[in-house]
């Protein structure tokens, strides 16, 4: 994913070259189950439209078919934790691999459309452990010098993930001659979509053999030994392992465990800081950003844009994604949070209030749809700015606020709860979208760029700028 070269090393903490290199093989490693999170959101885009004529479903079931993955993640996310302090990181990572396998699996051959939501919500336990161990393991075995740009390579794998899954699907329906229906090998091209995410999961599940367990764990079930090696292999041999271990010990006795508790206390049942978290989560799921991982083949189509075409326009904004991340990434630190989500928000409308005008347009009904060419050439230019100004604001510095904002002995609990709200909010766009398209496409964004508007006063009166300030400093 990147080079030693691509990590300057900063002033005073100079690290061997060769030992660098061991860090970043262990990071993106573990930032695998971040590729399967994107690649597994994003890959029943492309069998959307085949399943609804595989099962003959309305828009109202099939929408919860595929928000039934966003179940389990709630369930994975809220749980992993608490099994990774018990058995270990790599052994969740292991459990992870081995759902996200089963899943892709079961949902390649379902019998029936109630297994396949079954299936879905099992991959979705996976997502939600990936989400939550990923970034937790990579921290723990990162160098404090290094950590934020390698706790990066969590978030960049989840829009490689989704990107190569866009890819891979346009491959499938290629070869199935334009048709999601179409077979491949005695099987129909959305099962192959569906199936191929064993290969990234069982590759997941081999890598997690090579690689250390987190010291921090070895450290709390009192195997000092090895996790003294383990802190020599990723942060070298100059570091005086007895002081780092001590360290570790005694930031862990240190810690207070935050409960819902302790969130209480506000005028409006949460502390103030608590509901800005959740205002985070919310709005950058009711923007509608998920419309495009999630249906973006369909929506194309919807409009009389051919299959094969969609599935090339849903990679583009996946390439998109990537160049909005890579953006967020470099500036973020450099800019501020509240600035960047201020342009963000911004261009979000825009783009989201010409796509609901080129939408208006959409003339005929079934299979006989068609748009103007003008209209038709602003509303792929409006979907692609839109996923570009989302990608460099609300994807990263959402993320970037919640891990800072919190005071710390409030920040366990408060994270919990903002990442609930933000699964929820995920629930309701991705079951409400079918339904609203069908009844105005335009309306439902519409809808969206109501929601991109009132994100702008939210920021500005709300949202706290924490660049620059040490987690100590916020509270």
């Amino acid at each position: 994913m990147t080079s030693t070269a691509q990590l300057p090393v900063p002033e005073g903490r100079k690290a061997e070259p060769e030992h660098l290199g061991h860090v970043i093989f262990i990071t993106a490693a573990a930032a695998m189950g971040g590729f399967l999170f994107g690649y597994d959101s994003s890959v029943i885009n492309g069998a959307v439209e085949a399943i609804r004529g595989r099962f003959d479903v309305g828009s109202e079931l099939l929408a919860q078919v595929i928000a039934a993955a966003l179940i389990g993640c709630a369930i994975g996310a809220a749980t992993a934790g608490r099994v990774a302090d018990r058995i270990g990181r790599i052994r969740c990572m292991q459990i992870a691999s081995v759902l996200f396998t089963v899943s892709a699996i079961g949902s390649a051959l379902p019998f029936a459309l109630w297994d396949l939501a079954m299936w879905r919500v099992l991959g979705g336990v996976a997502i939600g452990m990936a989400s939550v161990i990923g970034p937790a393991y990579i921290a723990e075995v990162s160098p404090p010098a290094y950590r934020g740009r390698l706790a990066s390579f969590q978030q960049a794998a989840i829009v490689i993930g989704i990107a190569v899954s866009q890819l891979v699907n346009f491959g499938i329906l290629n070869l199935a001659g334009d048709d999601q229906r179409g077979e491949i090998a005695g099987f129909e091209a959305w099962q192959w979509m569906l199936g191929v995410m064993v290969l990234p999961a069982l590759l997941y599940g081999l890598l997690s053999f090579a690689i250390p367990e987190s010291p921090r764990f070895l450290i709390s079930v009192g195997k000092i030994k090895q996790a003294k090696k383990v802190l020599e292999e990723v942060e070298g041999s100059k570091v005086d392992l007895d002081v780092r271990v001590n360290e570790i010990e005694t930031a862990m006795r240190r810690e207070h465990k935050s409960s819902f508790r302790d969130l209480m206390g506000g005028k409006f049942g949460f502390l103030p800081i608590v509901w800005v978290g959740i205002g985070l989560s919310v709005f950058q799921q009711l923007v509608g950003i998920n419309v495009i991982f999630y249906y973006s083949s369909s929506l194309w189509q919807s409009v009389g844009i051919d299959p094969s075409s969609s599935f090339f326009y849903s990679f583009t904004t996946s390439i998109i994604n990537i160049v909005g991340t890579v953006i967020a990434m470099l500036f973020v630190d450099r800019f501020g949070r509240k600035p960047l989500l201020l342009i963000g928000s911004v261009g979000m409308a825009l783009s989201l209030g010409l796509a609901a005008w080129a939408f208006s347009f959409k003339t005929g009904t079934g299979k006989d749809i068609s748009m103007p060419d003008v209209q038709g050439t602003i509303a792929l230019v409006a979907a692609h700015s839109f996923v570009l100004f989302f990608a460099l604001s609300w994807g990263v510095v959402v993320w970037v606020l919640l891990g800072e904002m919190f005071p710390n002995r409030i920040r366990a609990a408060a994270l919990g709860v903002a990442a609930a709200a933000q699964w929820v909010a995920n629930w309701a766009i991705t079951v409400s979208f079918p339904t609203l398209s069908d009844w105005n496409l335009s309306g439902a964004y519409v809808i969206y760029t109501l929601f991109a508007v009132l994100s702008i006063p939210f920021i500005l009166k709300w949202v706290p700028e924490t660049k620059g300030k040490s987690l100590e400093e916020m509270g």
